[in-house]
């Protein structure tokens, strides 16, 4: 199947590693261009390089930029590099790093509230909220969310305290942009293969251990690799989709019980 990426442009927040950089080397070996963002110039830079390099043919058609979700500023600064080093932007995948996990929720503080919620959640609503004024018919925006969204996960409170809210928001902004022709939808990862599931598993004092009992508990009896879940990504994000909007869809080896 052609997805239809052929010179469209898409930047993919927190795209230096795990879930971000496996959807931005799918899209670039579909023939798309990336902006991929990450907390320093350096480690920007570097996985845009290793992206390059990984997906045939792709020199130059990905470039790093250091940005904080956080930051008011980062929506504009990074749809603005994108149409500057590659003349047009089509989408976004907003991706931010788990919020702190492993403390009960009697004693997270305020503080600790705030920073998740300027992370998780505002920040993504910013970078959706400016996509959705810069993009035109054909352009989409993808939330990565969690599993958590639909079944609360032991450990992660403040996940589960906001990524339900995160997904009401781009319910909501699907169906304000569908007229316009702009996609709107949810990817919700379950376990994949990624460093910060070896850390959350980590917590239990046995990653191993961990890792085999959650295995056993999954439908397809193992986790997933983050290059399922980028070819997934790539196609929610590509035109081949272009019928697909408002949905959260769930990457997780069928682990979520509901229908």
């Amino acid at each position: 199947m052609d997805l239809g990426l052929s010179e469209r442009v898409y930047v993919i927040t927190g795209g230096t590693r795990g879930l971000g950089f496996a959807t931005a080397a799918q899209l670039l070996a579909e023939g798309a261009r990336v902006v991929v963002t990450g907390r320093s110039e350096k480690s920007a830079e570097e996985a845009a390089a290793r992206l390059g390099v990984e997906a045939s043919g792709a020199e130059g058609r990905a470039l790093g930029v250091a940005a904080d979700n956080a930051d008011p500023q980062t929506p504009d600064r990074v749809i603005a590099a994108a149409r500057e080093r590659f003349g047009r932007f089509d989408g976004m995948l907003i991706s931010v790093g788990g919020p702190q996990a492993g403390v009960p929720a009697d004693q997270l503080t305020d503080e600790q509230w705030q920073t998740a919620f300027d992370s998780v959640f505002l920040g993504a609503v910013r970078l959706a909220r400016t996509a959705a004024g810069e993009l035109g018919e054909g352009g989409v925006i993808g939330f990565v969310l969690s599993a958590s969204v639909r079944e609360p996960i032991a450990g992660l409170t403040l996940s589960n305290g906001l990524r339900p809210g995160l997904a009401g928001f781009a319910k909501t902004l699907a169906n304000e942009l569908g007229p316009r022709g702009i996609r709107v939808l949810g990817l919700m990862p379950g376990r994949i293969g990624t460093e910060r599931l070896q850390y959350l598993d980590s917590l239990t004092g046995d990653g191993d251990a961990a890792r085999e009992r959650n295995a056993a508990g999954i439908p397809l009896r193992r986790y997933g690799t983050p290059e399922e879940f980028g070819r997934t990504a790539a196609f929610v994000l590509s035109p081949a989709a272009s019928y697909l909007t408002g949905s959260m869809i769930p990457v997780d080896g069928g682990a979520l019980h509901g229908l």
